[in-house]
């Protein structure tokens, strides 16, 4: 199959899976609302992304590495995730063992023991998961996300509308899910079979712990650039203000959603078409589609801000949309930093990805400090936006050094800055912002309308089975 249609395919497949289990998990943002308050609700987040922390020092980050080394070209990918889950079970235990810290943490009395099975569940269910999808099963992959989100649904039904579970509820529902579907992976992939067959290799281990160790601290600084500034408001605004500032944030997850179901596809294609090159026209092409997208979906959130707040949130989160813009802007930039990020994805340069976001932590926190007592909440989405956009063009330029290809930067930077100021006048504009925030959207659009076009046709055509090439 040709390596456009090859994308294209598993973009849909990945992307009908997941946009049909995240936009149910999206509008279940009324119930959540409804049945927490903005104290509560701030809780269940800062459980859920201190979880997000601790996720990939439990594992020693190999649930990354398991996904890159069997996507190598003639690896025995049975060894590999055997190999794999022995380091995976060792980590676990560790965790386990220095874990009784979490109940000495004033924030999380009486909910400590649910971000120990928290981290665990969801480290056993990213492995399975990210097994089958290296293994090129995206069907598979997408209906296991469409399971785990149901379960996620019918769970929160129980333990929030029947029983009455506040923050334990919401919480809990997330960890039986991922145990539930892993169990389901284990049994129906049959991946009981590749341990079985599979070899536990001290020099495997070996590569996949040099790969791994990097993306801990890799992952801990985008946990930083991403949620320490919820901590930071929580500390100096409330638990209210951070309770209205996270609810803000599931709205650019649109942004975010369309950016994982596009890398999950992507990571795939790009070892195999970059893994032995050092210039790519197919990356080159790839990322002009996916920018024009990214700023287009960006600047549709931005103008529809007010309205996602009105239909999704109680009243008592109606402000949440004065954050909404900024975020969005920081959403995008994360999106064209993550594909930048492939390239160290496929020439395995873990320490690339590391010092990168490293710098993007330190800015984040450094504008989080400064910004916050001044601005309020908003100051940390500016944090978030800038940092992003600091690492971006960092990245950009880094990854050419190791795959080169083209960029239309012009087209780029006119996008980016008419999406700023979209968020300028739609957060500072009293009247008629809408108008302003109307003709910006436009022009984003207008100035992506080749490439959104050829996505469209090229989209329509693999529907109809013709399978439209898109370097076209």
């Amino acid at each position: 199959m040709n390596k456009y249609r090859k994308l294209l395919s598993d973009t849909l497949i990945l992307g009908i899976g997941t946009f049909a289990s995240k936009v149910l998990v999206f509008l279940l943002m009324p119930l959540y609302t409804s049945c927490l308050t903005p104290g509560q609700y701030g809780t269940a987040d800062l459980i859920s992304q201190t979880a997000n922390l601790l996720i990939p020092l439990a594992c020693a980050g190999v649930c990354d590495g398991l996904f890159r080394f069997t996507l190598d070209s003639g690896a025995d990918k049975p060894s590999v995730f055997r190999t794999g889950l022995r380091i995976l079970w060792i980590a676990s235990l560790v965790f386990l063992a220095v874990s009784p810290v979490l109940f000495f943490l004033d924030m999380f009395t009486g909910y400590a023991w649910l971000i120990v099975v928290y981290v665990l569940a969801s480290n056993l269910h990213s492995a399975c998961a990210q097994y089958i999808r290296a293994c090129d099963r995206p069907r598979l992959f997408a209906v296991q996300g469409i399971v785990n989100t149901a379960l996620v649904i019918c769970l929160n039904l129980l333990f929030l509308l029947v029983l009455d579970m506040g923050v334990t509820g919401y919480v809990l529902s997330v960890v039986l899910s991922d145990l539930l579907v892993s169990v389901m992976l284990i049994i129906y992939a049959r991946l009981y079979r590749d341990l079985r067959n599979g070899r536990f290799s001290r020099e495997l281990a070996g590569q996949l712990i040099r790969y791994s160790l990097p993306m801990i601290p890799t992952t801990i600084f985008w946990w930083i650039t991403n949620v320490s500034d919820r901590y930071i408001v929580t500390l100096l605004c409330g638990k209210e203000v951070n309770g209205i500032y996270s609810a803000a944030y599931k709205i650019p997850t649109l942004i975010t959603l369309l950016c994982s179901v596009f890398y999950e596809a992507w990571q795939f294609s790009a070892v195999k078409d970059a893994e032995q090159k050092t210039k790519s026209v197919f990356f080159g092409r790839v990322f002009g589609y996916y920018s024009a997208l990214m700023l287009t979906g960006g600047a549709a959130v931005v103008l529809l801000s007010r309205v996602f707040v009105r239909l999704l949130f109680a009243e008592s989160y109606y402000g949440a949309w004065e954050y909404i813009p900024v975020l969005t802007l920081a959403s995008v930039f994360s999106a064209l930093t993550t594909f930048m990020g492939s390239v160290y994805l496929v020439k395995k340069k873990s320490m690339m990805s590391f010092l990168t976001s490293m710098l993007g932590a330190v800015i984040n926190i450094v504008l989080n400090i400064i910004m916050i007592p001044s601005v309020g909440a908003q100051g940390a989405a500016i944090a978030t936006a800038v940092s992003y956009a600091v690492v971006f063009v960092v990245r950009t330029i880094t990854a050419q050094r190791h795959v080169s290809f083209p960029v239309n930067y012009f087209k780029l930077a006119t996008g980016t800055l008419l999406l700023c100021a979209q968020c300028v006048v739609t957060v500072l504009t009293p009247h008629l912002w809408y108008v302003w925030s109307f003709l910006l959207a436009l022009a984003v659009v207008a100035l992506n309308f080749r490439a959104l076009w050829g996505l469209v046709r090229g989209t329509i055509s693999q529907l109809r089975g013709r399978g439209t090439d898109l370097s076209d």
